[in-house]
């Protein structure tokens, strides 16, 4: 029974999520039942993507990137993929009509990391959307479940808050991505000449964000609303971390949230949500 086979891409995909980030499966856990499946889903595939470019340094990442930009399709066409991932991917395109543009804009995206290594402002924005901005659209597409007016009222601001999330990864991963591959992707910043007043005017950027993305998530259904609240309280509490933390330590170390002190956070966030304080 293909209904069998869904079962395990789907629980393959979950894998994948609690393998790679405990932060995200823990805001997971707090949307309501009906939306953990597709969001697993959503993640596992961009996850993959995200691992060809980032991580198979032994391997052809061009041609490993474009067969499964080609496998991502066929799945979607014939609504079946012998990779699991795709499989569980397939099934909430089609189950919640995600745009093609957003998912080819986002693998546009991965095929610039193979490549690039110093952006311009241009390249930079073009980055944060496809990297991070239409992955929030896609999860924004399932939460209204065809309510396609409410989706285009919140397209800015779940836009805003994806663009957010991706600029405090790249502040936290600056050393990483920068010794581990060369990259830098903030737009006329290197790595020798980032200081405090750079990265003041990045913090700035990243706070017009987060109000912004607050906004939208103020406006959500309330069966999405707790688990986007608590990964933006995981985010804010980053990024305070990170406006807490010289520019030369952010260049020597990764910067992170306990585990314990996650756990914290997302009660709180509950306890917020429940008395709706956000």
């Amino acid at each position: 029974m293909k209904a069998l086979f869904d079962e395990v891409s789907i629980k393959s995909s979950k894998m994948v999520t609690r393998q790679y980030s405990t932060s995200f499966s823990l805001g997971i856990r707090f949307l309501s039942q009906e939306f953990h499946h597709p969001i697993y889903s959503i993640y596992g595939f961009v996850r993959f993507a995200d691992e060809i470019v980032d991580t198979f340094h032994d391997y052809d990442k061009k041609v490993l990137l474009e067969e499964f930009r080609k496998d991502t399709y066929t799945a979607i066409e014939r609504k079946i993929s012998l990779n699991p991932i795709l499989n569980a991917f397939q099934w909430v395109v089609n189950k919640y009509n995600i745009d093609h543009d957003l998912i080819e804009t986002f693998l546009k995206s991965m095929e610039m990391d193979l490549n690039k290594r110093e952006y311009t402002a241009e390249a930079y924005k073009e980055y944060i959307v496809g990297s991070a901005e239409v992955v929030g659209l896609m999860c924004l597409k399932v939460f209204v479940q065809g309510n396609e007016d409410l989706y285009k009222k919140l397209t800015p601001e779940a836009m805003a808050l994806g663009s957010a999330f991706q600029k405090i990864n790249f502040l936290r991963d600056l050393q990483a991505d920068y010794k581990g591959m060369g990259r830098v992707y903030f737009p006329n910043v290197s790595f020798e000449n980032f200081d405090a007043s750079t990265k003041a005017e990045i913090e700035k950027d990243i706070a017009a964000d987060f109000d912004k993305g607050l906004t939208g998530i103020k406006m959500l259904p309330k069966k999405a609303r707790l688990g986007v609240y608590v990964a933006y309280i995981y985010y804010k509490s980053l990024f305070n971390k990170i406006k807490n933390t010289p520019a030369s330590q952010i260049l020597d170390e990764r910067i992170r949230i306990p585990n314990g002190q996650k756990v914290a956070l997302f009660a709180k966030s509950y306890v917020r949500n429940s008395l709706n304080l956000l």
